[in-house]
């Protein structure tokens, strides 16, 4: 054997992970472990042979056991759970899982089964994933956070469980959401699964039910609101970046309205962090309208906007629309009278009692409405959008009525779970006579018109930009998330909409290649970030695209065969 040849050459060219664990360390480490992917040279020198079956199996027949397993269950909750526990299993298998069909487990590992998961998390609770903080540890944070394994944290998502989804306050139950959203960060983005940390912050929750709930695994009392909470964040704050550096990522999930906002301002221009529901939502809602705008053959700034809701979703993809429609060149001022607002009170006009300032923002001169069927027929939209978490508000009237004042109206029925969505992919064709273009936010079923035409409903899931965002603000090192990031993420994911996905009626590429457009967006967020000299990654490398490649996390096994080889025969020479 020539000296220095390298222990790659004997294992199929596989790359080469060196660890210090033995025997059960190594199984017992979802990381390292590979089950009976191990070979036999690797088992006897990681002390693991005698503890496996004396069987070898590939990683593609490992995938067909899950899939087996995974087939013979026949609910939803029971498949997160196979899924998850896989994932503190064997890291590496269950994203080679995921990626293997997108399209088929994306629903299970987050919305809508997610959500079920979350009210459920105690029943289906087998093992911590990640950090749990508590109000109670103010003044620690800094110590908790050299519990966790890791030494290099790249991306954080952090809830305080008080708004998952369209569910309300499910407190610590919430976890479930930042592990989820992290799971897509690397099967979606390719984001390293070790650089990921999920956080909850429980500050304790007003949920009775949970108060009493037996299984309930966080802290039994009311939510402590005020400048407790607030010492809390911003400790939190100091020491993810303390630990982790300035240009850790830190995305805020589920926050409840009154401080989604308030921290996004707060902590926007100081750290390098976005709010998905607020931010995410947004781009993936303008991307969706920007694709339809090559159906109805328009400029944005020729649409009127309707929003059946006014929280931070509304608000956010609001916020994202005025500012594309301001790239077309009009003003922010002519911008804004182009949206209408309805919130749980009704329409939002100028002299309304107890406006927020963002909703002040959107407030029209306009008579008080309540009814939405009468605000559709007074405001007249041409695009109808949905995030009210109100299941069933698009009535059959209201799609009618969309339908006579326009040709191809657009609705978005964007709220999640499935069971909050303001009308179905049916109903919406259906009542439009076929010519609605739909998206949603939980995904649909395809539906055949009477004319025969099959249309496949775009699902406007914020997976088709947070894991691309994050693989670009992390490769890029981007020390600040602005939302010009998010228009150019909902123009890079409409351009990568075929007119052949648009006459099936999507307006969204088809999920099998959201990995694509994760990297797609990755780099154009590197080019503009370099461009505008707001990256900290340097030198600036010469192939970005190649770059970011090089990041990406691989779901194939690494070798653990030692890195043996030999010296010339005389250096080795025993000498006496």
């Amino acid at each position: 054997m020539q000296a220095g040849k390298a222990a790659e050459s004997r294992d199929a060219g596989r790359p080469l992970q060196v660890t210090m664990k033995r025997g059960y360390e190594v199984l017992r480490d979802p990381h390292l472990n590979k089950d009976m992917a191990f070979t036999l040279e690797e088992r006897q020198q990681l002390n693991i042979h005698g503890l496996l079956p004396p069987c070898f199996l590939g990683q593609d027949a490992q995938v067909y056991s899950i899939l087996k397993n995974f087939e013979r269950l026949t609910s939803d909750l029971d498949r997160y759970i196979l899924l998850m526990s896989l994932q503190d299993r064997n890291e590496k298998l269950f994203y080679k899982v995921l990626t293997s069909d997108i399209e088929r487990f994306m629903p299970i590992v987050y919305t809508p089964t997610v959500g079920l998961a979350c009210q459920q998390y105690g029943l289906a609770f087998r093992r911590p994933r990640g950090l749990f903080i508590t109000i109670h540890d103010r003044g620690h944070i800094a110590t908790m956070l050299k519990s966790w394994p890791e030494n290099i944290i790249k991306a954080i998502v952090v809830t305080d469980g008080e708004r998952i989804l369209g569910l309300g306050d499910l407190g610590c139950y919430g976890m479930g959401i930042p592990v989820g959203k992290l799971a897509l960060y690397t099967a979606c983005g390719g984001v390293k699964p070790h650089e990921c940390l999920p956080v909850m912050l429980d500050v304790g929750t007003d949920n009775e039910a949970l108060l009493k709930d037996p299984l309930y695994i966080g802290l039994r009392h009311k939510r402590i609101r005020g400048q407790a909470y607030d010492d809390l964040l911003d400790e939190f704050m100091e020491a993810v970046t303390s630990r982790y550096g300035m240009n850790c990522l830190i995305q805020f999930e589920d926050f409840a309205n009154a401080n989604a906002f308030r921290l996004l301002h707060k902590y926007r221009n100081k750290y390098c962090t976005f709010n998905d529901d607020i931010q995410g939502t947004a781009s993936v809602a303008v991307a969706g309208l920007l694709a339809a705008l090559r159906i109805t053959k328009n400029r944005l700034s020729d649409h009127t906007v309707l929003f059946q809701g006014a929280g931070e979703a509304a608000l956010g993809i609001a916020n994202l629309i005025v500012m594309a429609m301001e790239k077309e060149g009009i003003s922010k001022d002519a911008a804004i009278k182009r949206i209408w607002m309805v919130d749980s009170k009704g329409l939002i006009v100028k002299g309304r009692a107890s406006l927020t300032s963002e909703k002040q923002r959107f407030a029209h001169e306009h008579g008080e409405m309540k009814n939405l069927e009468d605000i559709v027929r007074d405001i007249k939209p041409s695009v109808l959008i949905g995030v009210a978490a109100i299941g069933g508000a698009f009535t059959k009237q209201i799609l009618q009525d969309m339908a006579a004042l326009n040709k191809r109206p657009i609705i978005f029925a964007l709220s999640n779970p499935t069971s909050k969505a303001e009308c179905t992919a049916e109903q919406c064709y259906k009542y439009t006579e076929g010519r609605g273009i739909f998206a949603s936010g939980s995904p649909f079923d395809p539906v055949t018109l009477p004319s025969g035409q099959t249309l496949y409903p775009g699902q406007g899931n914020n997976s088709y930009v947070f894991p691309g965002v994050a693989l670009g603000v992390i490769s890029c090192g981007l020390k600040h998330i602005g939302e010009d990031v998010f228009l150019t993420t909902a123009e890079v994911i409409a351009q990568q909409v075929s007119e052949e996905n648009l006459q099936e009626g999507r307006l969204y590429p088809p999920l099998v290649t959201i990995q694509h457009v994760s990297l797609k967006i990755a780099v154009r967020i590197a080019e503009e970030a370099y461009r505008n000299n707001t990256a900290s990654t340097y030198p600036q490398p010469k192939d970005l695209e190649a770059f970011i490649r090089s990041q990406v996390y691989s779901t194939n096994y690494t070798s653990f065969v030692a890195d043996s080889y030999t010296w010339p025969e005389e250096a080795m020479k025993v000498k006496l």
